[in-house]
């Protein structure tokens, strides 16, 4: 008899069901093929995902509510039409038109609407921002028109007035006047020296033989530096300036000191305390009273023209010796005042230059100069009394006061 198959043939030949999954081997890990994990995350995303919001309503995004697209219109104008200026207008087409103003955001969220409702929404939001910017460019055009009209008023010129120049001053007369005298000696040859305004006393007066009982010491006549034994003083005349020289050269020396002096007088027609000086000194071989006549009537004449006449007097001063006073004959009465008299000259026909002398041996000596080697003269004047002299300046203070007008009317040149 025939024997029928065992289990496990039959386990090995039973129809495969291929629509149950089998169980996993032990110790085996299942891995799913790649279409399997795609087709199960599609269906979890269909799941997750809603279908169109055929009810959607553009009403309900607050930016877009017609209510509120008006409010910021009305609001715009509002701004605009209170702008009273350029930069107000500036600033309120900032806040309404700007990417921050509220019909900018209107403006953004059409692009969120579904295609039914974006056509409605953007003719509502476009005739919003026209309006606005319509009344921008009204409200510019007024403005700019105001300033236009308001510049022509206060920027007005009237080219019928004549032109406002800036007036031309005018070199001071003492200035030119000091000029004038140093062309005349540096033409001669001579050199211009120039020293400290703030002296010590000993060049001022000792070595001037100015002794220590001089009046010309005392407070009175002189600017003092405190303490008042501290050994300076504001110079009293430029002769300081022949001393430093004389000091600092050999012989031969030529020269012409012009400079600012001090003194302790009161401001009146003919005094000021601050005043102008120039003095001369020569000192070479073999120099005498002949070559200071010489030197001073060459300087009169081309101070006053040729031909003027000069005499001496003597005098007295203590850095020169024999000293004498320097007269030069009137240049308006020609000398011959007449029964009339002359104003300028006071009816003597003469005018007094200044004070000149042969230089001092003592003065020399205190120089280091040796006396019987060399001679010396000296000669100097007040500026201010040429000035009052040549263009018939009847006081100090028409100089001093700084009147343009004053200094205009002698021009570039005396």
């Amino acid at each position: 008899m025939r024997q029928g198959p065992d289990a496990s043939s039959a386990r090995c030949t039973a129809p495969l069901d291929w629509g149950t999954p089998r169980p996993p081997l032990p110790g085996v890990r299942r891995v799913e093929p790649d279409v399997t994990r795609a087709a199960r995350a599609r269906a979890a995303n269909a799941e997750e995902m809603s279908g169109p919001n055929t009810n959607y309503d553009p009403v309900e995004v607050s930016a877009l509510d017609p209510e509120q697209v008006e409010t910021a219109v009305e609001e715009a104008l509002a701004a605009i039409a209170a702008a009273t200026s350029l930069d107000d207008l500036k600033a309120a087409r900032i806040e309404h038109q700007g990417e921050k103003s509220a019909l900018a955001l209107a403006n953004r969220e059409i692009g969120a609407l579904p295609p039914s409702a974006k056509a409605e929404a953007g003719k509502r939001v476009g005739q919003a921002r026209g309006r606005v910017g319509a009344a921008l460019s009204a409200r510019q055009a007024e403005l700019e028109a105001e300033r236009d009209e308001r510049i022509l008023v206060e920027e007005r010129v009237d080219v019928t007035v004549p032109v406002v120049r800036s007036p031309f001053g005018a070199r001071h007369p003492i200035e030119l006047v000091s000029q004038r005298l140093v062309d005349a000696f540096v033409g001669m040859g001579w050199e211009v020296a120039e020293g400290p305004e703030l002296e010590a006393e000993w060049l001022n007066f000792d070595a001037l033989n100015l002794g220590p009982d001089h009046p010309a010491r005392q407070m009175q006549d002189t600017f003092f530096l405190d303490p008042v034994d501290s050994g300076l003083v504001l110079r009293t005349h430029t002769s300081p300036v022949q001393i430093r020289t004389m000091l600092e050269r050999e012989p031969p020396i030529y020269i012409v000191a012009p400079g600012k002096v001090y003194r302790t007088d009161d401001l009146d027609a003919t005094h000021t305390p601050v005043f102008h000086q120039i003095e001369c000194l020569a000192v070479d071989k073999g120099l005498t009273m002949a070559h200071l006549r010489g030197a001073i009537d060459a300087f009169v004449q081309i101070m006053f023209g040729e031909g003027t006449q000069t005499r001496v007097r003597a005098s007295y001063f203590p850095f020169t010796e024999p000293s004498m006073e320097t007269d030069f004959v009137c240049f308006a009465c020609h000398g011959d005042p007449g029964p009339d008299g002359c104003r300028t000259c006071g009816g003597s026909g003469w005018i007094e230059l200044g004070g000149s002398g042969m230089v001092n041996r003592k003065v020399l000596r205190a120089c280091g100069i040796d006396p019987d080697v060399y001679s010396g003269f000296a000669f100097g004047l007040g500026i201010e009394r040429a000035l009052m002299l040549r263009h018939g300046v009847q006081g100090m203070h028409d100089m001093v006061e700084g009147d343009v007008r004053f200094s205009r009317q002698f021009g570039r040149e005396v």
